[in-house]
């Protein structure tokens, strides 16, 4: 067996398919094929069950998994100490994050590190806080920041940053109160609202936060369902609706008069954004140096 054909059979129990592995590794299906097909020969025992709708491992391949990973982080291991002996960390992250963290934390954060580490090279993924925990959870990324918590005993949550979300209407005559006004709960059901996607986290607060009061979405007004950010400012600023907010994602906006922040009376919409990784899955040399990086940067500065 060789290294390839064991980061193979890796990725293909991590994603539960051939295909998505293939890809995964910048490699033709078929070549990943023939990786397990040798692996199998060579071991003389079937490593992967393929009847069913996803692959999962055998009990010889539950075995050899566990093996593999240490193999393949132990050359990791040795590659990262001997880069690190002559002064030289390389290596790639993968990194996934909910939007209003991609646009307004993740820059800051990225820029120090690489700044720290400039061979280090990443991948910065934009998908709601339930896609990227999927993705932590199926071995998809490594890291992710994300406005919200799914619980799970494979996840180590660690707080980031706190923010708080704001009802942003555009800075015309028809709303006349100052910024950070509180506003009557009427106002929110009396007129049209944009709400993000299923799956993210600021819907997910606003949702829960709503039920508190005994309100459901279907109270509301919704003129849209938008995935992001920067277009849901535009569609208030041209007076289509309003919307809830972080107040960190309209700050340019605020500054030049464009868009104002009110708050509803009753409805506390403050929350935290977490860094977000895989307890349980034995994490790189260069990936412990990235979340120790992380902990550290929470501790010392000012987000």
């Amino acid at each position: 067996m060789d290294f390839r054909q064991l980061e193979t059979f890796i990725e293909v129990v991590n994603r539960k398919s051939f295909s998505k592995a293939a890809q995964r590794l910048y490699l033709t299906q078929p070549t990943v094929t023939s990786h397990i097909q040798n692996l199998e020969n060579e071991l003389g025992t079937f490593l992967l069950n393929r009847s069913g709708k996803s692959i999962t491992p055998t009990e010889a391949g539950e075995l050899l998994y566990k093996y593999a990973l240490n193999i393949i982080n132990m050359r990791n291991m040795a590659q990262f100490d001997l880069g690190a002996h002559k002064g030289k960390i390389q290596g790639h992250l993968e990194i996934s994050s909910s939007s209003i963290p991609r646009h307004y934390v993740l820059p800051l954060l990225l820029k120090q590190f690489t700044d720290k580490y400039p061979d280090v090279t990443f991948s910065l993924t934009d998908f709601d806080s339930k896609k990227v925990v999927e993705g932590i959870i199926d071995g998809v990324t490594d890291f992710g920041i994300i406005g919200a918590k799914y619980p799970s005993p494979q996840l180590e949550y660690i707080d980031l940053i706190e923010d708080k979300l704001y009802l942003i209407v555009p800075n015309t005559e028809n709303y006349p109160w100052e910024k950070y006004h509180e506003l009557d709960i009427d106002f929110l059901l009396e007129n049209k609202v944009i709400l993000r996607e299923k799956g993210s986290g600021t819907r997910d607060l606003l949702e829960n936060k709503l039920k508190e009061l005994n309100l459901d979405l279907e109270a509301l007004n919704i003129a849209a369902y938008i995935e992001d950010v920067e277009t849901i400012k535009k569609f208030i600023e041209l007076d289509i609706g309003i919307s809830f907010i972080s107040e960190r994602a309209i700050k340019r906006e605020m500054d030049m008069g464009i868009l104002k922040p009110y708050s509803i009376k009753g409805l506390d919409l403050r929350r935290k954004f977490y860094f977000v990784y895989h307890k349980k899955r034995q994490l790189s040399p260069l990936s412990l140096t990235f979340r120790d990086f992380v902990i550290e940067y929470i501790s010392t500065t000012p987000l």
